[in-house]
């Protein structure tokens, strides 16, 4: 159970991002449906989407893992029977859940399918671990305010599955107990309604603003760490970050993961990965809790510069044989003289120095300048669906 290879865990936000990130190199993808998930303003899925993307993924031998967790009111279980029968039939492999009941249900009327606790839960300790296991949950997702000599501890005292957030948002209170968008603004962090006041900026009269802010995390230096002492999953956080976002990331951690196993990872490939995803989002990174008690290095309190860069230049959308260029869709400037990095969902990689660029009636043109614009470039070869371009220097 704890010696299979370890799981890379995307997040995805809707069907397309699903697709993405599976095709990218996660081996399974958490989702959320339009009841009862706590990303109340991600676009997620409809009962539909959740058919079409189970077998997209199943095809694949893939896996989806459907959020089922919310911190339940009265008011919420009206209908909550009916909709888990529901995404059931719509194949889903595990249900996400923080809830004993939800959790008694599903292991009672779907034994086949896996029940994971949520970090919702804010579970650090393995004798409460061994309780859940005792209630038949298959996995539990660890509070991220643990250590690895902890995380260590608790796999070695338990016999359930362990996943552990390893890149993302972290959220400034403790995982699962924040009232703080309850409390300055109504919405119930908890019920899927964050409005993240943890990054507003407050007014300290006449002393400089301050805020709450947390770092986000990235755990790529510690990937060995994970595997070595027996983490099952590795959980990326963000089903409302871009496609570009999660097919870097995801794409990068999979790279991480497949070197660590075949022994080719070297310290000049780790410091490509490390300066990929250092690049791609817009905050700085931490490992936070996993060597030390977090700190004042692992937040912003007196403002912070969210600035998001411009690396992300195209989505390739097709190929056109007569011109022998792909076909892409604009999503940064670019101009003639740059050189860029094209990059697939299969792993492949071209370096690029961009000599020509046609316009969708095949005019040739210097820049590109207008978001969303078709556009061609010549290339030697078609490439698959979602291979992306992103700059490495500017001429």
């Amino acid at each position: 159970m704890k010696n299979r290879r370890i799981e890379l865990l995307s997040p995805a936000g809707d069907l397309e991002r699903l697709k993405v990130t599976l095709l990218y190199g996660a081996d399974a993808v958490y989702i959320g449906g339009q009841k009862y998930s706590l990303r109340a303003n991600a676009t997620n899925f409809s009962l539909d989407e959740i058919k079409e993307g189970c077998e997209f993924a199943h095809k694949l031998g893939k896996r989806v893992h459907l959020t089922l967790n919310i911190v339940f009111h009265n008011e919420d279980m009206s209908g909550v029977e009916e909709y888990i029968k529901d995404v059931v039939d719509c194949g889903i492999d595990a249900f996400i859940v923080s809830d004993p009941f939800i959790i008694s249900h599903i292991k009672n009327n779907y034994p086949n399918v896996e029940v994971h606790l949520s970090t919702q839960n804010s579970t650090t300790n393995y004798e409460s671990i061994n309780f859940f296991a005792s209630q038949k949950v298959d996995r539990v997702v660890l509070a991220r305010e643990l250590s690895k000599k902890e995380i260590k501890e608790i796999i070695d005292k338990t016999n359930v599955d362990i996943e552990t957030f390893i890149h993302g948002a972290m959220c400034t209170c403790f995982s699962g107990r924040c009232a703080l968008s309850n409390y300055v603004t109504n919405r119930d962090a908890n019920r899927g309604g964050c409005s993240q006041v943890c990054r507003f900026t407050f007014s300290n009269g006449n002393e400089q603003d301050f805020t709450l802010a947390t770092k986000d995390m990235n755990m790529s230096k510690y990937i060995k760490d994970l595997i070595d002492i027996g983490v099952t999953s590795l959980k990326v956080e963000g089903r409302m970050r871009s496609l570009y976002y999660l097919a870097t990331v995801i794409g990068t951690y999979r790279k991480i993961i497949d070197e660590i196993y075949d022994n080719t990872l070297t310290d000049e490939k780790m410091k490509v990965y490390e300066e990929r995803l250092n690049r791609v989002a817009n905050r700085e990174t931490s490992s936070h809790y996993f060597l030390k008690e977090a700190d004042e290095t692992d937040q912003y309190y007196t403002g912070r510069q969210e600035l998001s860069n411009q690396d992300y230049l195209a989505l390739v959308t097709g190929y056109d044989k007569e011109l022998n260029s792909i076909i892409l869709v604009e999503r940064n400037y670019f101009k003639k003289g740059d050189l860029v990095e094209i990059f697939t969902p299969s792993g492949e990689t071209y370096e690029y120095t961009i000599d020509k660029i046609y316009d969708e009636d095949n005019n040739i043109i210097d820049i590109a300048r207008h978001p969303e614009e078709v556009l061609k470039l010549p290339f030697e070869k078609e490439l698959p669906e979602y291979s992306m371009i992103r700059l490495i220097k500017a001429s």
